[in-house]
């Protein structure tokens, strides 16, 4: 908003970043791609779930503390590294269908110049651009095949251009799942007959600091992300407990 006064911005209307030229040439040359916000969020709402999952329904049944520690300690390590490599597993093939396409691209540019040409033309169209200015970012695209399959890469199959990174999306995923997964043991560790009902306050937190964190990159206030967490996890360990008092000795 442009205060009426001075005709200055005001300061929380301040860019996100840049726009001098050389800030703008830099940002576009290297887009950030997908980040680790996903493998991030994921990691730690299935870390903290599961693992309170599991001492609720231990607790609920009235197991030992012992048996708490040691299944808790177990799902955190056997889990989260499943979860890493699944989701390696997961991003890299992401990647080999990234290379196969633009493999395809190139095999078909090769044999079927003038038919990639259409194609590139029609993407551009639907761009909006029209009459000679089309017909010159036609020939400026396909004049560079790099640049040729990029577009083709967006526009004909809807993925984005930047690679994926398998290792640093397991690796976000493992760590994010071992910090919230340890949470809910903590006061197993450190407390004794107030350690059920310590984690299940902390793992609270956990859940609404997860989605309050989570709406920084979302519309959603901070309030609601963090509740809707809260909810989906709290229902998650209420359920588990449940089921522990069914078999409670």
């Amino acid at each position: 908003m442009v205060n009426a006064c001075c005709g200055m911005l005001q300061p929380h209307d301040s860019p996100e970043h840049g726009h001098t030229p050389g800030e703008v040439a830099a940002r576009i040359a290297a887009p950030p791609g997908r980040g680790v916000l996903g493998d991030v969020v994921y990691g730690a709402i299935d870390g903290s779930v599961t693992t309170f999952a599991i001492v609720a329904g231990v607790a609920g049944a009235g197991l030992s503390p012992f048996i708490v520690l040691a299944l808790g300690f177990a799902n955190v390590l056997a889990d989260g590294f499943s979860m890493a490599v699944g989701n390696y597993s997961a991003t890299k093939a992401q990647a080999d269908n990234l290379a196969r396409i633009r493999e395809i691209e190139h095999r078909h540019i090769d044999r079927y110049p003038d038919g990639e040409r259409l194609e590139a033309r029609e993407i551009l169209r639907r761009k909006g651009l029209t009459g000679r200015v089309l017909e010159a970012a036609t020939d400026a695209v396909t004049a560079d095949r790099e640049t040729w399959i990029a577009l083709m890469v967006e526009g004909e199959y809807g993925l984005g251009e930047v690679d994926p990174h398998p290792v640093r999306a397991a690796m976000a995923t493992f760590a994010a799942f071992l910090c919230a997964g340890l949470v809910p043991l903590l006061p197993f560790v450190l407390l004794g007959e107030e350690a059920f009902r310590v984690s299940a306050i902390l793992t609270l937190c956990v859940f609404f600091a997860i989605g309050a964190l989570k709406s920084r990159w979302a519309l959603t206030p901070w309030w609601r992300s963090g509740g809707e967490t809260l909810a989906i996890g709290g229902t998650a360990a209420a359920l588990a407990y449940a089921v522990g008092l069914l078999f409670q000795m």
